[in-house]
């Protein structure tokens, strides 16, 4: 009977070891997945500020309201969006776990989540933005 007892005791420590190692290895792999999207869509930021100093003289010479005017503004919106959002994910994060994978409390696991749906949404608007603003201006 001890013997079982034993048996089953190792095997249980040894699956909850497992599963904690997966957790911990499925944070750093959102992490790495959240950088990821972000790391894809910071060199666009270059391409915002050309497109928008491509559009300003036509915006500015333009009623308010015109295509030049929402196109540029979807683009500074855009450019913003990704400042606020380093901004806000720095400040929930520390380099190693961002970097180094270190475990995450349950607070900063739920975060991570949100921070996902948050540059998702981010490369969305800049991918947009840029789109609408090159049709834009290749139609002229």
């Amino acid at each position: 009977m001890k013997k079982t007892t034993l048996v089953f005791l190792s095997f249980f420590l040894l699956i909850s070891a497992c599963r904690t190692e997966n957790k911990k290895e499925d944070n750093s792999a959102k992490m790495k997945e959240v950088i990821a999207v972000h790391d894809e869509v910071m060199p666009k930021m270059s391409e915002i500020s050309k497109l928008v100093a491509r559009l300003k003289p036509m915006a500015d010479s333009s009623e308010a309201g015109s295509p030049y005017m929402v196109a540029m503004k979807d683009l500074q919106a855009a450019h913003q969006s990704m400042m606020d959002w380093m901004q806000g994910f720095g400040a929930r994060f520390d380099s190693d776990e961002i970097l180094n994978g270190k475990e995450l409390s349950e607070e900063k696991k739920a975060w991570l989540l949100e921070e996902e749906q948050k540059v998702i949404r981010l490369r969305e608007d800049i991918n947009g933005s840029i789109e609408r603003a090159r049709a834009l201006l290749s139609e002229n």
